[in-house]
């Protein structure tokens, strides 16, 4: 134990006493949070406070140092000017060499009494003087780390001990009382400094936090788009294979090439739902019950299934319209199914952060694509905090971007939220023009 207690000691005091540590400006977080509504040019200037204040520090230890030497002597006023600023140079040392500027204030401190002792006739080796090595102490556990009080404190009064058994026993009588005035500043600023790091590192976990969330969310949306595309494909290949399988027998007496083209098709349809089920298997959950309360079997939900889906909503408590503009025609698939979770989506925020608003979806079958906007009004309630806020969209985004379209998704002039999408789509010939409404 001995042997670590040296070791931290000679790391923390000794080993690179004298790098270069500036002390960094303040950032703006900080400076919005003490000072908001500050100008941009005054929040400039305000980031360097701390350098200020200490510099402010070293001016005032050197004015109350040299101010004992005034209606005295000039040989007096030298002197005692040349200590000033043996005790000012330290305070201003911590903004850039912390632990230098502790072992030159010590240095300063002990040469000063040794002076004041020796030369001046004072009857104590701690005078005035020791105010600015206590300042100093105290900015360095403030910069640096809380442990390095208890080492200053060792350091300075085993020293002071020391010097003072040298220069006489009756120069110990004051070192008792002003080692524990030391002791308890010295543990208040460890206690600010420990406070600051803890509350530094919650709100760095707290980032880290939030950005592992978004980045699972985002992960369990994608293999949740995985799946709903593999049952897509998958019925289209098995209808592939299965007409590529019948279709020799369509024919009377086919040629040889034509049916071993036909099998080859077959063969490569089966092959692809094969990798399909391989590469599912890869991003499925970890857990398999996460949606053990899924039919497997089901099919996917379209656009034609947004009545049940709205029904659900209204009966939660959601007062929602829904108004459908063009031509309704089919669509493929993965653009029907990628419409409807988003409609789902959009409502399930409107329920979540925005209990008794009311909430319209518009659908526009347009030459093109399909375009969505689902909006709600302001909230007629406070909304319960909800750990996932924004995480919904994420799967939406993921959703448009897969099929090369748009969205964007911002809080509206009323107080409520809006998503709007568009979901392009390949003009077939069998594409009408947009005509009717329905709602």
């Amino acid at each position: 134990m001995v042997h670590g207690a040296l070791h931290t000691l000679r790391q923390d005091l000794f080993a690179g006493a004298f790098a270069l540590r500036p002390l960094p400006p303040l950032a703006d977080a900080k400076l919005t949070r003490w000072l908001p509504g500050m100008p941009a040019r005054a929040r400039r200037w305000a980031r360097w406070l701390p350098h200020t204040a200490v510099a402010f520090l070293a001016v005032c230890v050197f004015l109350a140092a040299v101010s004992g030497g005034y209606g005295a002597g000039a040989p007096r006023q030298v002197f005692e000017g040349t200590l000033a600023l043996l005790y000012a140079v330290p305070v201003a040392l911590v903004l850039f060499r912390p632990v230098g500027a502790f072992w030159l204030s010590l240095l300063a401190l002990f040469a000063g009494a040794v002076v004041n002792r020796l030369l001046m006739g004072y009857s104590t080796l701690w005078e005035s003087t020791f105010a600015a090595h206590l300042a100093v102490m105290l900015l360095v556990v403030l910069r640096t780390r809380p442990r390095l009080a208890a080492e200053m404190w060792l350091v300075t009064f085993g020293a002071g001990a020391v010097l003072s058994v040298l220069a006489g026993g009756g120069a110990t009588g004051d070192l008792a009382p002003l080692a524990f005035f030391t002791g308890v500043l010295l543990v208040a600023a460890a206690a600010v400094r420990a406070w600051r790091e803890e509350r530094r590192q919650v709100v760095e976990t707290r980032s880290v936090t939030a950005e592992e969330r978004s980045r699972r969310t985002l992960l369990e949306e994608r293999a949740l788009i995985a799946r709903e595309l593999h049952d897509v494909v998958a019925h289209h290949m098995s209808v592939i294979a299965i007409q590529a399988e019948a279709a020799p027998y369509r024919v009377a007496d086919p040629p040889p090439e034509l049916a071993t083209s036909f099998a080859t098709i077959r063969e490569n349809a089966v092959a692809a739902l094969t990798e399909l089920r391989r590469i599912l298997g890869v991003v499925r959950s970890e857990d398999p019950d996460a949606f053990a309360e899924r039919d497997p079997e089901a099919p996917q939900p379209t656009l034609a299934s947004l009545d049940g889906l709205l029904d659900s909503v209204r009966g939660a408590g959601l007062p929602v319209e829904a108004v459908i503009t063009g031509s309704v025609r089919p669509l493929p698939p993965g653009v029907e199914l990628s419409a409807y979770r988003i409609v789902q989506e959009a409502l399930s925020n409107a329920l979540r952060h925005s209990p008794g608003a009311d909430a319209r979806v518009e659908i526009s079958y347009v030459l093109g694509g399909i375009g969505l906007r689902i909006v709600n009004g302001a909230p007629s309630r406070l909304a319960k905090p909800s750990p996932g806020a924004g995480h919904g969209l994420l799967g939406m985004r993921e959703r448009v971007q897969m099929l090369g379209g748009e969205m964007t998704a911002d809080h509206t002039e009323e107080g409520g939220f809006e998503v709007a999408a568009f979901l392009p789509v390949a003009n077939t010939a069998g594409e009408a023009a947009p005509g009717g409404s329905r709602a």
